[in-house]
């Protein structure tokens, strides 16, 4: 996995220094710096342990390869709880036999860097067989309507893979405490959406916050598979982001057919060398269709497109 097996380990990171304090003699001395301590766990009974006491914490779920979308979700995090979890494990549930599991970047050491200086706590990072000790036949299976649409339909069992790592996550981090604060990005806008439809069917205690998207300079979503892309691919990359600004700006026009305009930017994007699964106008509140006339603040533009041989997806609200 994104881990290397070794025992329970702390690492030491220095935080914010608290303000001089007078010295005994009446002289200005200053204080030494906060030491704190990143501490990293294999196991969930290792987790569980770490987190005894500590009250109600904020949980960052990542499969690694950080960038900087995933420490914008740290950062936004850290002030809601005492405590930040982090966890690193890339899930072969939510991966079809063709994708990209085996080849899947993991990045350890940069990872445990950018969450030590972005203020984590406690990292979270199982082997496969600390979180899956024996096959895992019992599996979350979400609505159909909600997440067998989009992202669903182009990976079938992909929301099944999800929703049952992050409930088995949500288990080893909100145990002790009895619930918290679970912090998802709106770049995998339908994920969020059946994470919260799961939060909210098993009454779990469990505040999801979402997170914006973070973005290059250029406009293109961060992404750990970004990384995938050449430098000529890198420089089309955009495309996508500016087809769904076009097609987000054109569905609140008037008498705008939804249809046509969304087969219209399908056809713009292929041919500039993409293969597009969807680029759709979709309710936020359900990722149903968008009915014309839908008022602004309601819609949101989705795409997924192959461009090389990387497979990308961005939204954008409208």
């Amino acid at each position: 996995m994104g881990a290397r097996s070794q025992k329970p380990t702390h690492v030491s990171c220095q935080r914010r220094r608290p303000p001089p304090l007078p010295s005994p003699r009446g002289g200005g001395s200053k204080h030494p710096p906060l030491i704190f301590a990143m501490q990293i766990t294999r196991t969930i009974t290792e987790l569980r342990a770490a987190l005894a006491g500590r009250g109600r914490p904020a949980f960052v779920p990542t499969m690694g390869n950080l960038h900087d979308g995933h420490i914008a979700l740290v950062r936004q995090g850290r002030p809601l709880a005492g405590t930040l979890v982090a966890s690193i494990f890339v899930n072969r549930l939510q991966f079809l036999p063709h994708e990209d599991f085996d080849s899947y970047p993991r990045t350890w050491d940069a990872d445990c860097a950018r969450l030590e200086a972005a203020g984590c706590d406690i990292v979270f990072a199982p082997r496969e067989a600390d979180l899956y000790p024996e096959a895992q036949t019992f599996k979350v299976q979400p609505d159909a309507q909600l997440a067998d649409i989009l992202e669903g339909h182009y990976r079938p069992g992909f929301f099944t893979g999800v929703c049952t790592v992050v409930m088995k996550l949500f288990s080893a981090v909100f145990f002790a405490s009895g619930g918290g604060t679970a912090l998802f990005g709106k770049k995998d806008y339908q994920q969020l959406m059946v994470i919260r439809r799961m939060v909210q069917q098993f009454a779990l205690p469990v505040d999801i916050v979402a997170g914006d998207t973070q973005r290059a300079p250029d406009g293109l979503a961060l992404s750990s598979r970004n990384g995938y892309l050449s430098a000529e691919d890198r420089a089309k990359a955009v495309q996508l982001s500016q087809a769904l600004r076009v097609l987000a700006q054109a569905a609140l026009q008037p008498g705008a057919d939804l249809a046509a305009l969304e087969q219209q930017a399908l056809q713009s994007l292929n041919a500039q060398g993409w293969q597009t699964d969807y680029l759709t106008v979709r309710q936020r509140q359900d990722l149903q269709p968008a009915q014309p006339g839908a008022a602004a603040g309601t819609l949101v533009a989705l795409g997924a497109a192959r461009l090389g041989g990387t497979r990308l997806i961005d939204n954008l609200e409208v």
